[in-house]
């Protein structure tokens, strides 16, 4: 009976969780803007990634070769065993689509609409190019708040159309006396919500591994998540992208955002909606 009682104790005491840095930041502002600057030296990736697409037209799970270079210079080549299924480019303003499975060329704007069609991420090319990179779209904000709890940072961002979207960033335990501008913080989840509470979108980041800069002389990287998971829940969207391999800050080929139809393809122009 005493056992018993100490365990029901223990278990309403609950554990206790990792603490936050002895000097937080205090404004959301600074914390963003230190975050952003930490991500800042990983400025190209190339990357190969297992991509899981599921959606309410069914499951697609493939291998994706990627470039990615900021601010919203994009390359995706959908692979199978026999070579590129589908080849997406965007050097920004130009995007260009080539569908091997159908022998079609899209053609047009660079807009969300049209990365849709091979990512099912209704982004733009620099938001895009955030998410793999470790970072987030984020709406516009009125106002801006920030707390921190177990080992967490919590920011909300609120809109002045009644959206608002969390962050939460985590804290290196080895960091908690740091100064806070020396704060190593890691994105854990960006998620937004519509005036009426439910989820448009919901961006999660998991697996940090350390990527090694080869333009840095001193040696140094940058901490990249290799699992980033996106969902949808309006469109029933669920991508998850796991990277197999990423090299930082590699020299980008003159052509890698751009390309040209084959010859046997049929031209679609496409605009935005």
């Amino acid at each position: 009976m005493r056992r018993a009682i100490l365990v029901l104790a223990l278990g309403l005491a609950g554990c206790p969780g990792r603490p936050c840095p002895a000097r937080p930041f205090g404004e959301a502002t600074d914390l963003l803007s230190s975050y952003r600057d930490m991500r800042r030296p990983a400025r190209v990736m190339r990357a190969e990634a297992t991509v899981d697409q599921r959606s309410g037209d069914g499951r697609v799970r493939g291998t994706v070769l990627m470039f990615v270079e900021r601010d919203d210079r994009v390359r995706f080549d959908a692979m199978t065993q026999f070579g590129p299924a589908a080849i997406l480019t965007s050097d920004g303003e130009q995007f260009a689509l080539t569908d091997l499975r159908e022998n079609e060329f899209f053609v047009g704007p660079t807009c969300e609409a049209n990365i849709e069609r091979l990512l099912g991420l209704r982004f733009s090319g620099p938001e895009v190019t955030r998410l793999l990179l470790g970072e987030t779209p984020r709406i516009e904000a009125a106002s801006r708040e920030v707390r921190c709890d177990d080992g967490r940072y919590h920011v909300t961002l609120h809109a002045a159309d009644g959206r608002r979207q969390e962050l939460e960033l985590e804290v290196r335990e080895a960091d908690i006396a740091a100064a806070p501008e020396q704060q190593r913080l890691r994105l854990r989840r960006s998620e937004v919500f519509a005036a009426d509470g439910s989820t448009e979108w919901r961006v999660t980041y998991d697996d940090y591994r350390f990527v090694a800069d080869p333009t840095d002389d001193a040696g140094r990287g940058v901490m990249m998540p290799f699992t980033v998971r996106f969902e949808d829940p309006r469109r029933g969207a669920d991508t998850r992208v796991r990277f197999d391999d990423i090299d930082l800050n590699v020299e980008v080929p003159a052509d890698a955002f751009t390309q040209e139809p084959r010859p046997g393809l049929t031209i679609r122009p496409v605009a935005c909606d």
